[in-house]
């Protein structure tokens, strides 16, 4: 036996019986061939060293390399090909074509960031993932402006926003950082126009006036004009911005005057997406023109037990609405959904509204539900904005003059449902226990089994809700207003006999216009309708007949319609 076969490997042991995977041997031995003059055919000169390759495996490996060794150019007939490229850069590049492998942890930072961009110029897309998924682990202080450059030059998007997610929850160390001054102006731009790009704007601004003492041949003007100078104050704009005379006297008027006269700045703050900065952990706290009537329940991510006694916070409800619940971030946020939970250990409705401010003194409105009623909790989207103060202001209660709220979040969240004036149009069922919904009036053995989910388990005497005709109804009430064009229900449907009936929507149950009117035709088991789109807080079921007896009987009511599954 041959001393070579002495030291064959067998397959893996993975291997299936049948087949044979020697790819690590394989993988070896090409890479051996790697800058090797053994067989070379083409050569490239590279910051004047010559390194020898082998066309067709280039030409198997990547499509410009097919296309310039074989496409009929110039280069398809040359022996030495010169390329204006980094040469390190060029060498990994070349190891990883011959053997698949590459090790970016032993590689210089400015090499790795060099191969992505000849990844990116020859097509490699995997390994150009690869990279860019290794550069998200490594991003520091030290490298992010560098890779950030790259990640824009490339066009690589999520490492562009994997950046800036890092450079907005480390600005004002960034700013101060070295490297701030090598940052492109595009770069520096992107950022600056970044909402979440959270420092303090004299911090910002003099980060920016150094910036372009070091890049005096790029357009200044673009890169000062996203400097919010609004924000800083009087001292500042007149002590910090004025002295480094990068601003005209014009600008710096114009600005004070904005400052002076606006209600609208264009506010910077801190995001934390899916993170509720609502809680104490981010500083946040009530405030309360009465200490005693602090509940640090309010904010606590895991709402405590609550009941008739304690566990919520109030205020008193007055026809000014002067006065409110106020929670004050740990810092200026980006925020575009509140979800809070209205007291409801009985069957009683609130309407409310809730301003944010990031100063107290101007208010905007973001939720409006004072001509709602509502329930339980609430599930409340606007577009995000940079808030420290939430206010929440009951306006009505059908049970008293007092507004009770149990637990408040607040977060930036890219999952954002369709709005529609502010209001939540749903595509999945929201006439569901879990989404606060409940069956007000009618009769059943469970009282929410209308909205249970359940639309087989019925029969004689149980898994309906029902009530007399000509003296009755069944009412649902939703959790808060959804914006809602459909719906779909099942009357029982155990032996032949069909039902008349009409539905009736409000948003308060004092106000009601007709969804649905079937009082003319006799219908039975599954339903579905459409209507006008319209605000809905309640839906208001009447029967008027049943071909076999007084009693009008519904199994299961969803809103709005899902797919039809018996």
């Amino acid at each position: 036996m041959s001393s070579q076969s002495h030291t064959m490997a067998g397959p893996s042991p993975k291997t299936k019986p049948g087949e044979v995977e020697l790819t690590a041997r394989f993988s070896d031995q090409m890479a051996q061939l790697c800058m090797s003059d053994d067989y070379s055919d083409v050569t490239f000169i590279v910051e004047e060293h010559k390194i020898p390759a082998h066309r067709v495996i280039l030409a198997a490996r990547s499509e410009y390399f097919r296309a310039l060794l074989y496409g009929g150019l110039s280069e398809s007939t040359q022996h030495d090909i010169r390329l204006e490229i980094p040469l390190e850069a060029f060498k990994c590049l070349l190891g990883y074509i011959y053997s698949g492998f590459l090790s970016l942890s032993q590689m210089k930072e400015e090499n790795i960031l060099d191969t992505l961009g000849l990844a990116n110029q020859y097509g490699f897309s995997e390994l150009e993932l690869a990279i860019s998924e290794y550069l998200r682990q490594i991003l520091s202080l030290e490298n992010g402006c560098a890779i950030l450059d790259a990640a824009r030059l490339y066009s690589l998007d999520t490492l562009i926003n994997v950046c800036h997610t890092f450079m907005d929850r480390n600005a004002t160390a960034m700013l101060v950082h070295e490297s701030f001054k090598n940052l492109s102006q595009e770069s520096l731009c992107g950022l600056l126009k970044r909402d979440s790009f959270f420092a303090p704007e004299v911090i910002i601004f003099g980060a920016v006036s150094n910036w372009c003492k070091v890049n005096q041949t790029t357009d200044i003007e673009a890169v000062v004009s996203e400097v919010r100078l609004p924000l800083m104050n009087l001292e500042q704009l007149l002590k910090v911005v004025r002295p480094s005379g990068i601003l005209s006297p014009e600008r710096l008027l114009d600005a004070i005057e904005e400052k002076t006269t606006s209600k609208t700045l264009l506010y910077r703050g801190a995001l934390w997406p899916e993170e509720n900065v609502a809680a104490h952990r981010f500083g946040s706290k009530m405030i309360a023109k009465d200490p005693n009537e602090y509940r640090p329940e309010l904010l606590d991510d895991n709402h405590s037990p609550y009941d008739m006694e304690k566990g919520y916070t109030r205020h008193t409800i007055t026809d000014r609405n002067d006065d409110g619940i106020i929670v004050e971030l740990g810092t200026i946020s980006i925020i575009n959904h509140v979800k809070i939970l209205l007291w409801d250990k009985d069957n009683r409705s609130y309407s409310y509204f809730i301003e944010v401010s990031v100063n107290q003194k101007q208010w905007v409105r973001v939720v409006d539900y004072h001509e709602y009623y509502c329930r339980s909790w609430q599930y409340l989207y606007f577009p995000a904005r940079a808030v420290r103060y939430i206010k929440l202001v009951g306006t009505h209660n059908t049970e008293n003059k007092v507004f009770h709220v149990v637990s408040l979040n607040a977060k930036y969240t890219e999952t954002v449902p369709t709005l529609i004036n502010g209001i939540i149009s749903p595509v999945k069922n929201v006439a569901t226990v879990e989404m606060s919904a409940s069956v007000i009036k009618g009769v059943s053995r469970t009282r929410n089994n209308l909205l249970n989910g359940d639309t087989k388990t019925y029969d004689w005497d149980s898994g309906y809700t029902c009530h007399q005709l000509g003296s009755g109804e069944i009412l649902i009430q939703l959790g808060q207003p959804y914006h809602i064009g459909s719906l779909r229900l099942l009357l029982w449907d155990c032996d032949d006999r069909t039902y008349s009936f009409y539905i009736q929507t409000s948003t308060n149950a004092q106000n009601w216009e007709m969804a649905v009117d079937k009082q003319k035709e006799h219908l039975r088991s599954w339903q579905q309708f459409t209507f006008e789109p319209r605000p809905v807080v309640f839906f208001k079921i009447v029967g008027t007949y049943n071909t076999a007896n007084e009693i009008f009987h519904c199994v299961h009511f969803e809103c709005p319609s899902q797919e039809l599954t018996q």
